[in-house]
């Protein structure tokens, strides 16, 4: 991801961020081999953002991603979310992620918590 936006728009949480307790991170495994991850960042009692949602080149178009979102969109629901939003890249490289979030109903919005304005990002959420 660093590679595609400039480092003010790069919104990826290190590994220490990711061991913070407001955030529940998964893998994807095929026995000993990394399919995928992602992440859910509670921003309040009914609000959380998706993140670190990646997939391992190997596995791509193969549903991890999809797979991935829906068990999150169900915990999610779990935890009494009414809303679940994202950030993710503007450039023709996130255009297969965009068509994910779209496909389970996350529409365009503006920026929300933290995030501004930036041509990089599109901002979208899901009512849940």
């Amino acid at each position: 991801m660093a590679s595609l936006s400039p480092p003010e728009s790069t919104h990826a949480l290190n590994l220490e961020e990711l061991r913070k307790p407001n955030i529940t991170f998964w893998s994807v495994w095929d026995q000993d081999e990394l399919m995928g991850c992602g992440a859910l960042k509670e921003l309040d009692g009914q609000h959380a953002e998706i993140k670190s949602m990646r997939t391992s080149t190997r596995h791509l178009r193969k549903g991890v991603a999809k797979r991935l979102l829906e068990h999150m969109l169900e915990e999610a629901k779990r935890r009494g979310y009414v809303r679940l939003s994202l950030e993710t890249g503007s450039m023709e490289a996130f255009e297969p992620a965009k068509r994910l979030y779209a496909g389970l109903g996350f529409i365009e919005c503006g920026p929300f918590a933290n995030y501004v304005e930036d041509p990089y990002s599109v901002f979208m959420t899901k009512e849940l």
